[in-house]
């Protein structure tokens, strides 16, 4: 399932509303014990486009 998300964040990274959806989708389905590593990996791939819109995902994760 994580590596479908990743695959679909990619995917969706032109719009910042449907990239924020997606992400809350996938907070919602990745397993807990992966949580940090997936912060981790959207930080490096997505923090310079949408710092705000992680910032608040990962807050209420």
């Amino acid at each position: 399932m994580l590596e479908l998300c990743k695959e679909i964040l990619t995917k969706v990274s032109f719009d910042k509303l449907l990239f924020q959806k997606e992400l809350k989708k996938a907070l919602s389905w990745i397993k807990s014990d992966e949580i940090d590593g997936f912060q981790e990996w959207c930080i490096s791939k997505f923090g310079g486009i949408y710092p705000d819109v992680l910032k608040v995902a990962f807050k209420k994760a």
